[in-house]
């Protein structure tokens, strides 16, 4: 999930989206075949379904149902842990446990994207890619999580415009924090506990 003259379009929307699954970040949603509110997880995992939101900075919201029925928050990190809007690997914290997700192939999917909507009157875009993430790293009531989801993410945002100059009132691509950008991150998978 601030743009920088050396990122690509993708990870620029996607630092100031919150890259979830940049993934930059995400938040998920999961709907599976366990009951809602249950407080174990289903002896050894089963579907879900996964949604996210991700917007202005590092870190987004996130749901996860089905054989994970939970909530929390979803941020963006580096190899070895640290916050990182541009980083390939999410930290999930819901309440009752932790897990980490490896989005590297969404980042790789998403890093130039080709915006199905795009306005050089209005300086707004909308784009989006899919690919497969994995789940592993849990703790609490997740430890021993192991897994793939096929998630899709979708940002959409309003860019700036030069204020002077030789391009003035032309829209500001690339170099500058969009006016907002908002993003989504939704897919199913399974997953297990060992």
């Amino acid at each position: 999930m601030k743009l920088s003259k050396n990122s690509t379009p993708r990870r620029q929307l996607l630092a100031v989206g919150g890259g979830l699954l940049t993934g930059s970040t995400l938040a998920l949603l999961a709907f599976g075949a366990s009951g809602v509110g249950a407080t174990t997880v289903p002896a050894g995992g089963g579907p879900i379904a996964v949604m996210a939101t991700v917007g202005g900075g590092p870190g987004g919201k996130i749901v996860v149902a089905g054989a994970i029925g939970d909530w929390g928050t979803a941020l963006t990190i580096d190899k070895n842990g640290k916050p990182d809007e541009n980083g390939n690997y999410v930290k999930v914290t819901l309440r009752k446990g932790s897990f980490e997700i490896d989005s590297t192939a969404l980042n790789k999917k998403t890093a130039n994207p080709r915006p199905q909507v795009a306005s050089d009157n209005t300086c707004s875009v909308s784009a989006s890619g899919s690919a497969p993430v994995t789940f592993f790293n849990g703790t609490g009531l997740y430890k021993g999580i192991i897994g793939t989801a096929h998630l899709t993410l979708t940002f959409t945002g309003v860019g700036r415009r030069y204020p002077s100059g030789p391009k003035k009132g032309q829209c500001k691509h690339g170099d500058t924090q969009p006016l907002t950008m908002l993003g989504t991150v939704i897919g199913r998978g399974t997953v297990q506990f060992k």
